[in-house]
């Protein structure tokens, strides 16, 4: 376990442990209000640098704008001060328990064409002929989900305990960035569609 006093201190940890790939974190918690940097521009920074680490913030501010925010950047929990020591530690545990699952491999490893895409979930990629996109772990195994359910309506609750290990509040959020990214890149295929039913779930037509 490593702290920092600051938000480039920390930024400085993380650069160095990453570039070992011998000493990567397992997760992270960013204080949302550091000195010198705070917590969000470090959290980008740290996406950037490995898009897979799973992170979460601690913060004083209640405003839903800065838990939007949150979310957006990929954080896996949003905590607000003052909060019990033992919930943290269960909200650690939960989310490393997600990414074991999120991250157990693939059990078909073969390409998936979809639309004029081509989906590969082995080298996390999914390309066509203008373009290649590399993919998270978590969008991954969210496609990888849809891919295997095409063009029937899936309850909400059942990619969330698949993909994310839990159907809270927190997970669902995080679900709607993540179905927003994946429309993006099949945007350019009109024949590609998530459908939302509210309330119910989603479908993935392809």
């Amino acid at each position: 376990m490593r702290w920092a006093e600051n938000g480039k201190e920390a930024l400085s940890i993380f650069k160095e442990a990453n570039a070992s790939k011998d000493d990567l974190f397992d997760i992270c918690i960013f204080d949302v209000m550091m000195d010198q940097m705070d917590g969000f521009t470090l959290a980008s920074k740290v996406v950037a640098l490995n898009p897979d680490v799973p992170f979460l913030f601690l913060t004083a501010k209640r405003l839903k704008e800065d838990k939007i925010r949150g979310l957006k950047l990929g954080a896996d929990d949003y905590i607000v001060k003052p909060f019990d020591a033992d919930i943290l530690v269960l909200k650690l545990q939960n989310i490393l328990k997600r990414i074991q699952l999120t991250n157990k491999p693939v059990k078909k490893i073969k390409t998936y064409e979809i639309g004029k895409f081509v989906f590969d979930p082995k080298n996390h990629l999914l390309t066509s002929e203008e373009t290649v996109q590399a993919l998270t772990a978590r969008e991954t195994s969210l496609i990888s989900y849809l891919v295997e359910h095409p063009n029937m309506l899936i309850k909400r609750a059942d990619i969330l305990n698949a993909v994310w290990g839990s159907d809270d509040f927190f997970s669902g959020r995080s679900m709607d960035v993540y179905i927003s990214k994946i429309r993006r890149y099949f945007k350019s295929d009109p024949s590609i569609a998530i459908e939302v039913t509210r309330g119910v779930g989603l479908m993935f037509v392809f």
